[in-house]
């Protein structure tokens, strides 16, 4: 009589022949996923596809656009229609395009602060500082796309804007606008713009928060001028004076050649001082990221 023989073990399967990951830090670690360094690239990657696809960057830049070309071509119109051909003798017809850009620029501040204020709300920006521990990295990669996107926004609606007013103003005796004009009523201005949103960006990030930066930005775009003008009292000429120069819409102004004082910054002196405020606010922003926890 045969006895049941238990079945026999079978062999161990053999183990996956897993190869070191290349570009793997420890040589005598096999992982089955490959390894990437990372660098910038990958940062602005992540930072494009934020942008993009959320509602607040179509809404901001829908309104902006819509202001700046809605205001622009309706304010060369109504001039056009009232206007012989003599009136505008030797004025800059591009200069009617500061009135829409200058209440666009609220779009350009808000959508700069959303930027990076909204993911401290939303507790996304732990997400991010996760997959890109580098904090210098993270804030870079913000700046440059923003600005990116803000500076081309801004160049295609200020050029469009400009080519259609000086044709509009043309039998209004205008002048012929020069190549320092258009250059400076389109890519100054947008380089201009593309800071103050860089700015907006930066204060959100040292704020964090969405509401609290908006309101300091939009006090600063329009406080100085509102400010100055109920300063009456002849001691407070020189300050009324200083704050009417280096107010946002005086030095906005100075890029259309319609500056709100005789005195003042002139030719590019507003994007050079734009340049420095954002880099001393940039400096404050890095380093308060470094020293604060998420």
């Amino acid at each position: 009589m045969s006895t049941h023989q238990p079945p026999m073990p079978q062999a161990p399967a053999a183990a996956p022949d897993w190869h070191a990951a290349p570009g793997g830090p420890y040589p005598g670690y096999t992982s089955p996923i490959p390894v990437v360094r990372t660098h910038l690239g990958h940062a602005l990657a992540s930072e494009w596809t934020k942008i993009r696809s959320v509602r607040s960057t179509m809404w901001t830049l829908g309104v902006f656009v819509l202001l700046v070309v809605g205001i622009g071509l309706l304010i060369g119109t109504l001039v056009e229609a009232n206007s012989d051909s003599g009136s505008l003798s030797g004025d800059n017809p591009l200069a009617f395009g500061l009135f829409g850009l200058l209440l666009g620029s609220i779009c350009v501040i808000t959508l700069g602060v959303l930027t990076t204020a909204s993911e401290y709300g939303t507790g996304m920006i732990r997400t991010t500082m996760t997959a890109c521990p580098s904090r210098a990295r993270v804030l870079a990669a913000k700046s440059i796309v923003f600005f990116a996107v803000a500076f081309v926004v801004t160049l295609v609606t200020s050029g469009f804007v400009a080519v259609v007013q000086a044709s509009l103003l043309e039998s209004t005796g205008a002048r012929t606008p020069t190549g320092g004009d258009w250059i400076k009523a389109t890519v100054g201005v947008s380089l201009y713009m593309a800071l103050l949103g860089l700015l907006s960006l930066l204060i959100g990030s040292v704020i964090r928060h969405s509401a609290g930066a908006i309101t300091i930005m939009i006090g600063v775009l329009l406080a100085p001028l509102v400010l100055a003008l109920f300063m009456v009292t002849e001691s407070l000429d020189k300050l009324r004076q200083w704050l009417f120069e280096y107010s946002i819409p005086n030095q906005l102004g100075v890029f259309y050649t319609n500056p709100l004082t005789e005195s003042g910054p002139s030719g590019w002196d507003p994007l050079w001082i734009m340049i420095g405020v954002t880099a001393a606010v940039y400096a404050g922003a890095y380093a308060l990221l470094q020293s604060r926890d998420v």
